[in-house]
């Protein structure tokens, strides 16, 4: 068969029939390689060869098998990937580069080998001894059930698998690996596919199954590097979000095939490595004393997959000497901070016309919920008036247009988990929760409007007049 020559551009993938500066479908720069390809027979259907005798089944009559897992110790990460490690499973995690991906797993594998499991750490980036130096550093011993190889030929990590046949293998990271079949350089989107499907089938392999973990590179854009069918081809892409230095991680997943997307795992690093936060709401809010009230500060419930999280939102307002007023938000969109000192002033009476505003999360956490509005206009509020919200209360609503309130979802289970960590009073939408509903040690104060909850928490109206609020009526 005859060869022909394309060359591929190796951000998005697009082939082109010769070389030039930028890639047309993208159009970065310097991203197109040399690449061959077999031409196909000519005429049509012909030369193609069908096999006849293929086992197929009904949908109907397919037997349901649920995947064993592998639980580690770390609850946030077993949160993320659906309970555990599925045994017959390929996952690719990514980050920028020192997040501490390559030390989260170098824990989890040492957790693996514990349990009587044997793992392979294979390496194409650090050496045997890089290796021992940073398992020394974050582990307290290190199990003899962990193998170790650094090459970036995955044609010998295929040896060692035959070798030392592991339970958990680690493959550190996908990019650098290269199969001796393939002439094209490390990190090509040939050489990073090939040696994928390649580990694909020793993970899926019917008589040994294994589990697989792939590090991925991320390029400048924060994304996955390579093609985007190296995400389709496994089975959980995960994420660790966190700049080199800060203290708090989060991991979460994008896709995964055996659980669900939206549950978010929270970690601190520190020099024994990533420890998992399992309350996430105190490392969320400042810890102060009942009496030490501070302006700028409020309370709200956001939901991250299944578990409610306690999040405290701070506000700085500040007379401004420019034309035009700074809007400063590091967890919600500029548009967002917009619309929301636009309810303010329009629905609440409140100027911020001449007004410096910033506001940010405390632990950095971006606010993607709704549910959150009323929170950010309470704290926006306080600091404005420069007085203090009680340390026991909290705000769970979204705020229309109107300066009226709006219900949020799994309202009940958000107050239940605030009645748990000993909070006396949460303000939420009229309407919001069932009739039925009740709480024993929380007190739940429904609002109509936004100049209502301005009128209860610091007892003048924000219009100027005195409004009743529907608990006074």
């Amino acid at each position: 068969m005859k060869k022909k020559t394309i060359y591929k551009c190796t951000s998005c993938g697009q082939e082109h029939p010769k070389w030039q500066g930028s890639c047309s479908s993208c159009r970065e720069w310097n991203t197109l390689e040399e690449d061959d390809v077999i031409n196909a027979p000519s005429g049509g259907q012909k030369g193609i060869n069908k096999k006849k005798n293929v086992i197929i089944n009904r949908l109907t009559d397919t037997v349901s098998q649920n995947s064993d897992r592998i639980v580690t110790k770390y609850n946030e990460f077993n949160r993320v990937m659906g309970g555990g490690i599925v045994k017959d499973s390929v996952t690719i995690i990514t980050a920028v580069p020192g997040a501490g991906k390559s030390t989260l797993l170098l824990q989890i594998s040492d957790d693996v080998a514990k349990q009587g499991l044997k793992v392979l750490y294979a390496s194409g980036e650090e050496s045997d001894s890089q290796i021992k130096r940073r398992a020394e550093r974050v582990l307290q011993d290190i199990h003899k059930n962990v193998w170790v190889y650094s090459d970036n030929s995955l044609n010998n990590v295929l040896g060692c698998i035959d070798q030392v046949d592991p339970d958990l293998i680690i493959i550190d990271s996908i990019q650098t690996f290269v199969l001796e079949e393939y002439p094209q350089r490390p990190g090509s989107p040939t050489q990073t596919m090939e040696c994928a499907n390649t580990l694909l089938k020793v993970a899926k392999d019917a008589q040994r199954p294994r589990a697989i973990i792939m590090v991925g590179q991320m390029t400048k854009d924060n994304e996955l590097a390579g093609l985007r069918a190296l995400e389709h081809l496994v089975d959980a892409v995960l994420v660790l979000e966190g700049e080199e230095g800060e203290e708090l991680k989060q991991l979460f997943s994008t896709k995964n095939r055996y659980a669900s997307t939206g549950e978010l795992g929270f970690f601190s690093m520190g020099e024994q490595g990533l420890t998992p936060i399992d309350n996430p709401s105190e490392f969320f809010m400042t810890q102060r004393d009942e009496n030490d009230v501070v302006s700028g500060s409020a309370l709200t419930v956001v939901k991250e997959g299944t578990r409610p999280i306690i999040l405290e939102i701070e506000s700085l307002v500040s007379t401004t000497f420019m034309p035009y007023p700074s809007r400063i938000a590091e967890c919600l969109k500029k548009d967002h901070v917009n619309t929301l000192i636009s309810i303010m002033e329009q629905r609440a009476n409140i100027p911020l016309h001449d007004k410096n505003v910033v506001v940010k999360t405390t632990g950095g956490i971006r606010l993607k919920e709704q549910s959150s509005n009323l929170a950010a206009i309470m704290s926006i509020v306080s600091s404005c008036k420069n007085q203090g919200i009680p340390n026991d209360t909290v705000f769970i609503a979204d705020i229309g247009l109107t300066g009226e309130l709006k219900k949020v979802p799994t309202l009940e289970l958000r107050i239940r988990e605030l009645e748990r960590m000993g909070f006396k009073r949460v303000y939420v939408a009229l309407n919001g929760l069932k009739s039925t509903t009740t709480f024993s040690t929380i007190k739940v104060i429904p609002c109509k409007t936004l100049s209502q909850v301005i009128h209860s928490v610091f007892g003048t109206s924000s219009k100027g007049k005195e409004e009743k609020a529907p608990w006074d009526e």
